[in-house]
């Protein structure tokens, strides 16, 4: 802006009632930067005092204000003889219809949407005070009924008003789409970027897969092989050491698995093979892969299954994956007694439900830590520690439940034992 252009200026008062000291002050820097005298109002009420006062040749008024808002304010404007000519341009972000016909109905001259670009604001300023001369020569008002939205409305602006509001608002609807447009085109751009990521992602899991998964598989053969003493005697020493290697492999390679099926659960990348699946031969296959291990405790491994066949819609392998984390677990955290695994027929809001429990007399979980039970990484209570684990298994075999469209619930006593049972539609 030139020199002469801020002179002109100056000869301009403008009123700003707007409830936000920052946005109000903002605008008043904008404006007195271009030469403009300006004065701030906080609500319609003292904006209407101030123009009384003032006489300014524009006010620029936020539609939502307290005592009175920025419609209001602009009726009682036009209303008054004194201030009539005054043309009013109200900031609002337009988000109804029903907006346009309110500012006919009380004659404000122009409308600018929140958030507004300053040189935009500008611009509305310069043409609204420039049209204020031809509106000016305009003789009398025109008044005229309406029907919107199944309500009659009576107009009466006159014409330049009318015409002057109208173009803003579809200015304003233009600048709207554009600023829609650019939002999609962000929006496609931020797309793309993570469409190449998760290929990225699915790219490094195919390969920590292979290239992580071969060399543990190989530390736990190899270290197997010496423990059976194959290539030669071991003494003590190498044993308790080789021993400590094999287990440390074990549980990595156990983290490894449940990190990556974990990463595909979150991604959807979990390709699910529904189909009719025998429950009790799913239970008794876990039964004998974690026999060894109850017995290794002298964990007495009981099941109960139900004298008819029960079949239900299900993944095998995910299903067998889940009731191997809650038998395992139940397993780990018992020292003496039992576990138990059970399958019987139920019922949930009047349908039909199988359902799969395990049931231990190990420690049991504190009340305190129940409600972290199946998050992720969380090994709960100080019974835990010590124990090998990821942290991960009841977290996975909840989401898998979820995916088989089930739930896993638990009862717990601490001291005496925990209840874990899976619920699946028959």
């Amino acid at each position: 802006m030139t020199s002469r252009e801020k002179t002109e200026n100056k000869g301009i008062k403008i009123l700003i009632a707007e409830d936000s000291p920052t946005q109000a002050e903002q605008l008043r820097n904008l404006l007195e930067d271009q030469g403009y005298r300006v004065a701030t109002a906080v609500n319609g009420r003292q904006a209407l005092e101030a123009a009384r006062k003032l006489q300014p040749t524009l006010i620029i008024s936020d539609v939502v204000m307290p005592e009175m808002d920025g419609y209001e304010l602009s009726r009682r404007v036009k209303a008054d003889p004194s201030l009539g000519n005054i043309p009013i341009i109200l900031v609002t972000t337009l988000s109804d219809p029903n907006d346009v016909i309110r500012g006919l109905e009380c004659r404000a001259d122009n409308f600018i949407l929140k958030p507004y670009d300053e040189d935009y604001l500008l611009a509305r300023v310069k043409f609204v005070l420039i049209n204020r001369e031809v509106r000016q020569t305009e003789q009398g008002n025109m008044g005229v009924e309406v029907f919107f939205n199944g309500q009659k409305h009576f107009i009466t602006a006159d014409r330049l008003q009318i015409l002057n509001l109208l173009l803003s608002t579809y200015d304003a609807a233009i600048q709207r789409n554009k600023e829609l447009n650019r939002s999609r085109e962000e929006l496609q751009l931020l797309n793309a970027k993570l469409e190449a990521a998760n290929l990225a992602k699915d790219r490094f899991l195919a390969t920590m897969s292979h290239e992580l998964r071969t060399p543990m598989n190989a530390i736990i053969g190899f270290t197997g092989t010496l423990l059976m003493k194959l290539p030669g005697p071991l003494n003590a020493e190498q044993n308790k050491q080789l021993s400590t290697i094999q287990s440390s492999a074990r549980h990595l390679l156990s983290l490894i698995n449940d990190l990556l099926d974990l990463a595909k659960i979150e991604a959807g990348k979990v390709e699910l093979k529904f189909e009719t699946t025998d429950c009790k031969a799913v239970v008794e296959e876990v039964v004998t892969t974690l026999r060894p291990q109850a017995e290794s405790k002298r964990l007495a491994l009981q099941v109960t299954l139900p004298d008819q066949a029960l079949t239900i819609s299900a993944d095998r392998r995910a299903l067998s994956q889940i009731i191997i984390n809650l038998a395992n677990n139940a397993i780990k955290f018992t020292e003496r007694g039992s576990v138990h695994l059970k399958v019987s027929p139920g019922e949930a809001n009047g349908r039909r439900m199988v359902e799969f429990s395990v049931e231990d007399t190990g420690i049991g979980i504190r009340p305190e830590d129940q409600l972290k039970l199946f998050a992720a990484f969380t090994q709960v209570g100080q019974a835990s520690r010590g124990r090998e684990g990821t942290g991960l298994g009841l977290h996975l075999s909840q989401k898998l439940a979820e995916l088989l469209g089930g739930k896993i619930t638990f009862r717990s006593e601490y001291g005496k034992g925990s209840t874990f049972t899976l619920a699946l539609k028959e």
